[in-house]
């Protein structure tokens, strides 16, 4: 039985959350900004029509957002990561099998469908259904390969009359799109590879699908033969139904202004230790490599510059953020000097361990803290459950280091206080 894939992609993801509770500014370019309110991450479709590019630091395009009547958007990452899960949900109950690719994206296992229904029926109705029960607007490409999905979602954005859904399962049609799209544009083509490729001649996406696998395999990777494979209809990659395990976990923001107490710098280190072992719990593994890191402003002219890091093996894995607070502490105030305006600091994880792998010592007698996993169960319960949160006291009360959010839009759908009223 034939392979067939769809690729269901959110169009302006950031953008459209943002304007989903917000019904004034469904004409208004808006743009999303990253952590500190640095650089633009996301744009509506308003916002590309007048230039606006992506990764720009936004003071330098201050003046054209304002001159244009652009809103600006702090990255609100809970309300990102909800409206996510609600639209992967719907997918998952229209599929057997989904892949999240990513936040705003994933693959769906349609193999044995087209009996029932058409294909470009069963897309038209995933788009409706996303769209009526999330606001989110999606793009769905169907093929008979990962790639030629990734290629048929291009063309459902790409050209509007296809209503953002495009059924690539016959060779003709993909051809003709192949023949449109610069290889640069094919999903697993880098930019290096792309120039290189040119320097062989080889443009475009239809260009690269006739070429001989066995000689790209031999001039640049089995990875670019598989792709080439792909896009002539051959399914080499199927879905990763289980997410791939963390070999390590950073935590690390910028400030949104410059640390130069260590009380702060500490309660900083403090608040990414916690949520590093949050993550360590979520992945059920354990650590027994921990690393701490600060440094400055390499941006800032003039300025006396310090950056180090420090990193610690213990005693025996472990996922409690109490044994994980107490070794980055030490770490800090060893690594720490005075006299800097601090930029940036952060906490990473490695060398992991299952819990069935884990090999006690028998000749230690500190095996831990006592009833560590109970204990770490019923904080990470309460802080999930948005009824309350649970916070080590090394942490800091009101930390004055917090990221600079200052166009940062209500939790809409994760926080009672900041629910949407409708008068």
């Amino acid at each position: 039985m034939e392979k067939v894939f769809a690729l269901v992609d959110c169009n302006n993801f950031y953008a459209s959350c943002e304007k989903l509770f917000r019904p004034d500014l469904k004409q208004v370019p808006i743009v999303v900004l990253s952590n500190n309110d640095g650089c633009i991450i996301a744009r509506s479709k308003e916002a590309k029509a007048l230039g606006v590019k992506m990764g720009v630091p936004m003071y330098q395009v201050q003046g054209d957002l304002q001159k244009h009547g652009i809103v600006c958007f702090s990255s609100n990452y809970a309300l990102y990561a909800d409206l996510s899960s609600r639209v992967m949900s719907i997918l998952e109950e229209e599929a057997p099998q989904v892949e999240i690719y990513s936040i705003d994206e994933a693959f769906m296992d349609l193999t044995g469908i087209a009996p029932l229904e058409s294909l470009l029926a069963f897309g038209q109705r995933v788009k409706a259904k996303v769209d009526k029960w999330t606001g989110i607007s999606v793009g769905v490409g169907i093929a008979p390969t990962k790639t030629l999905a990734k290629l048929a979602n291009h063309g459902a954005k790409k050209y509007p009359a296809t209503g953002s859904v495009v059924d690539l399962m016959d060779p003709e049609r993909q051809r003709r799109l192949l023949a449109l799209v610069d290889v640069d544009q094919i999903w697993g083509v880098g930019r290096r590879t792309a120039k290189k490729l040119h320097e062989r001649g080889i443009h475009t996406g239809l260009q690269l699908a006739d070429a001989d696998p066995k000689s790209i395999r031999s001039e640049f990777s089995v990875v670019l033969e598989r792709t080439v494979r792909e896009l002539n209809g051959v399914s080499c990659l199927n879905l990763e139904l289980m997410r791939p395990v963390k070999q390590q976990i950073i935590c690390s923001r910028s400030f949104g202004y410059k640390v130069t107490e260590a009380q702060q710098l500490r309660e900083a280190i403090a608040k990414y230790t916690s949520r590093a072992a949050e993550k360590l719990r979520e992945e059920q593994r354990f650590c027994r490599l921990v690393c701490v890191f600060i440094r400055t402003s390499p941006y800032i002219p003039n300025e006396p510059q310090y950056a180090q890091t420090l990193s610690t093996e213990l005693p025996f894995p472990t996922n409690d953020t109490r044994e994980l607070l107490d070794a980055t502490e030490k770490l800090f105030n060893r690594i720490w000097r005075a006299g800097f305006r601090y930029a940036k600091a952060g906490v990473m994880l490695t060398d992991f361990y299952e819990s069935r792998n884990l090999q006690q010592d028998l000749f230690r007698e500190d095996k831990g803290k006592r009833n560590s996993a109970s204990l770490m169960q019923v904080v990470d319960k309460i802080n999930l459950s948005g009824l309350g949160y649970v916070y080590f006291a090394s942490q800091g009360v009101s930390p004055q280091w917090s990221m600079k959010r200052e166009f940062l839009s209500p939790a809409y759908t994760t926080r009672w206080q900041e629910l949407p009223v409708v008068f």
